[in-house]
């Protein structure tokens, strides 16, 4: 006889996106924590797993995360069933874009509900009719099953579940940021008011574009005036700056030269992969300017040994360093706060470059905003996202997280919800691309 839900010993977990997580049981609540939300969903399967073993028969387990809330069916043995579909949850990180998740195909198995691969048939044309045949070459790639969430615990335990719709949108994300282009890129973090994130904005996107779509990124800080991404950044084996590869520029720059030659010059970031040409934080602007041709000189170097160059810029709009990496931007990235006094500096700057010249007022015009939460008890992130609108092709927003406001910017630092925005930023900036 089958067994009603209202019959059945129920046990209610919630997992949280700081890796922890409340387990109840007969409405006594525990605690529970992880070294990450797989670890906590694991725990929390366990002690579920011991209560059927008690009960002598299978557990109903009630999930709720930022995913969304599901049913399982917890057997005494360890095996888990999916009761039903996942109910996915409006709330969470804002995916980049809109993936609709396929439908399972009548054709396969019902433990895999995989899309089925669609075959492109074209028509032969020749003197005689012929029977066109499927091609045994253009076919899609299978979908892999859910890797995180309980979709993904499922699915590491012989359960193939299809991924989330939340889950498919971070594969998006991740495929754009992990892709190469044809020729080096130059992407600019501007906004001519001091304090406004430039700087890790700067090393988090070169980050993700590093960690996803491996080496070859730089992270430039173009500053005369006292420039601080060498002091939120690893240091490498030396103490050189800007000012000490410009006079290398010419020999780096010949056939003769090789890759490992700029290592003398630049940061290695051992975590994240990316490296670092620093300016001096501790000399005057007045010693350290550079000239438009000076500027290019660098920017040539940086496009020879680079694929990715992302560039910190200073505050001062008329110095010539800055204005030269204006007419060598790709993508322009208006880095700002939650303040509204940053907020109106960078869309004043995106207004000005739309009367600047043709090129300006397109780079203006396919900006993308990432607005980042500042305050802990702030929330207008949102709200100065929207009002670029009609400004800049993109604007996100990135959540408060304390590993960004003190020490080195690392990557591995962030809480989930936080890596998971600077992912979002880092694919809007890859569609201009």
């Amino acid at each position: 006889m089958a067994q009603h839900e209202s019959d059945q010993p129920t046990v209610y977990a919630t997992v949280r996106a700081d890796s922890t997580g409340v387990l109840d049981v007969d409405g006594v609540k525990h605690d529970v924590t992880g070294t990450d939300d797989a670890n906590v969903r694991s725990q929390i399967l366990n002690q579920v797993t011991g209560r059927a073993r008690i009960h002598g028969r299978p557990v109903l387990l009630v999930t709720d995360d930022e995913l969304g809330q599901g049913r399982l069916h917890v057997h005494p043995n360890g095996k888990v069933e999916a009761v039903g579909e996942f109910v996915y949850s409006d709330h969470g990180t804002t995916p980049a874009q809109t993936v609709t998740e396929p439908a399972p195909a009548s054709a396969q198995p019902p433990r895999l509900p995989l899309t089925p691969s669609r075959v492109a048939v074209e028509p032969i044309v020749t003197s005689e009719r012929r029977t066109a045949r499927a091609s045994f070459l253009v076919q899609e790639t299978p979908q892999e099953p859910a890797s995180t969430g309980w979709r993904g615990l499922l699915s590491r335990a012989g359960i193939h579940v299809a991924p989330s719709a939340e889950e498919m949108a971070e594969r998006a994300d991740v495929h754009l940021v992990s892709q190469h282009w044809a020729g080096p890129r130059t992407i600019s973090m501007a906004n001519g008011k001091g304090g406004a994130n430039k700087t890790p904005t700067t090393a988090l996107l070169a980050g993700v574009f590093a960690r996803y779509g491996g080496s070859g990124v730089l992270a430039w800080d173009n500053n005369e005036t006292r420039g601080t991404l060498g002091w939120r950044t690893e240091q490498g084996g030396h103490d050189s700056t800007v000012q000490d590869l410009l006079p290398q520029t010419e020999r780096l720059l010949s056939p003769g030269a090789q890759s490992s030659d700029l290592a003398h010059y630049v940061h290695h970031q051992t975590g994240d992969k990316y490296d670092v040409l620093r300016s001096n934080p501790i000399a005057l602007s007045a010693d350290q300017k550079i000239t438009r041709a000076e500027f290019t000189s660098l920017h040539r170097v940086a496009s020879k040994y680079f694929r990715l160059v992302f560039v910190d810029s200073g505050n001062d709009e008329s110095a010539q360093r800055w204005q030269q990496m204006i007419d060598q931007t790709h993508q322009l990235v208006i880095a700002t706060t939650a303040l509204g006094e940053h907020a109106e500096a960078g869309a004043l700057l995106l207004e000005a470059l739309a009367q600047r010249d043709e090129r300006s007022a397109q780079l203006a015009a396919n900006a993308v905003v990432i607005v980042s939460q500042s305050e802990k008890t702030g929330n207008g992130a949102q709200a100065i996202a929207d009002g670029f609108t009609g400004l800049a092709r993109r604007a996100v927003t990135i959540p408060y997280d304390d590993a960004l406001h003190s020490g080195k910017i690392r990557y591995d630092a962030l809480n989930r919800a936080t890596q998971r925005a600077w992912l979002a930023a880092a694919a809007a900036v890859a569609e201009g691309l």
